[in-house]
């Protein structure tokens, strides 16, 4: 049976800082909208508070997530244990998109890594949190982190880069609005 808690206590934010991997989900509002649930890597998942988290964005493909997030707020992060005894982890909440002009970002980003494809940090006010057995969860190995997606904006460089995120970021699939540098 799972467990509902109050607040990210220490030991829980260890538990998710030891994790390798995590899961983002969010919606539109319509109903023929697609749903996102995109996987995330590397360091870039923090605890801020005992209800409230974020996660670096990094330039990808498309913008689902945030376009999501300003249509409606909702969001939910998954963690699995794919080592050890088994556990997973659920923040639902109210995300933001905290873009480079926004008065919080330097504030944030000061707490990840800098990462030359950080589109955005994403922060979540958590109003849930929640457990479960996780025992259907395989056993994986990790081996290392991935380092194509920093290389690739790397390569790209920051003028590219902002140009790529216009031409690729701009709209979800739905067609919401989506990554926005002014926003």
């Amino acid at each position: 049976m799972g467990k509902v808690y109050d607040s990210i206590d220490d030991k829980l934010a260890a538990w998710v800082a030891g994790q390798h991997v995590f899961f983002v989900a969010t919606a539109p509002l319509a109903a023929d909208g697609h749903i996102n649930n995109s996987p995330k890597g590397g360091d870039s998942f923090r605890v801020i508070s005992g209800t409230e988290v974020a996660y670096q964005d990094y330039t990808g493909s498309g913008a689902e997530t945030i376009a999501h997030l300003r249509e409606n707020r909702r969001i939910v992060i998954m963690f699995c244990a794919f080592e050890g005894p088994p556990k997973i982890i659920r923040f639902h909440g109210q995300g933001s998109v905290i873009g480079n002009t926004h008065p919080r970002y330097a504030e944030l980003a000061r707490q990840f890594p800098e990462n030359p494809g950080t589109r955005s940090i994403i922060h979540i006010d958590v109003e849930r949190i929640s457990d479960s057995c996780g025992y259907g969860v395989p056993l994986c190995e990790f081996k290392k982190p991935r380092d194509t997606l920093d290389r690739w904006a790397l390569n790209k460089g920051d003028e590219v880069l902002a140009l790529y995120r216009q031409e690729n970021n701009a709209r979800s699939i739905d067609g919401l609005p989506g990554f926005d540098p002014d926003a």
